[in-house]
């Protein structure tokens, strides 16, 4: 199978939210290729969707040590900033 469909069935299984099926297929395609930035950084989306924030991070880090131009770099930011904010109103209520 191609790279491009296992990216493709990815990226619609994370879209059907069929997370399940996703995070399988996703350890199945890594186990061929560990070393396939997108498959990681798809990865980390999956675990994004289900609020997994650790294992997005995670992932994410895999994807940007194996390629440091990979979209995960935005993406693991993002993860971090959602973690790391909070509204101080909130302790006023």
């Amino acid at each position: 199978m191609e790279r491009e469909e296992k990216y493709t069935i990815l990226r619609n299984l994370t879209e059907q939210e069929k997370y399940t099926e996703a995070l399988k297929q996703a350890e199945d395609f890594l186990k061929e290729d560990e070393k396939d930035d997108m498959l990681w950084y798809l990865r980390g989306n999956i675990f994004k969707k289900q609020e997994q924030w650790k294992q997005a991070i995670d992932s994410y880090t895999e994807a940007i040590s194996i390629n440091p131009k990979n979209p995960a770099t935005t993406m693991r930011r993002i993860c971090i900033d959602i973690l790391n904010f909070y509204d101080k109103t909130l302790y006023n209520v």
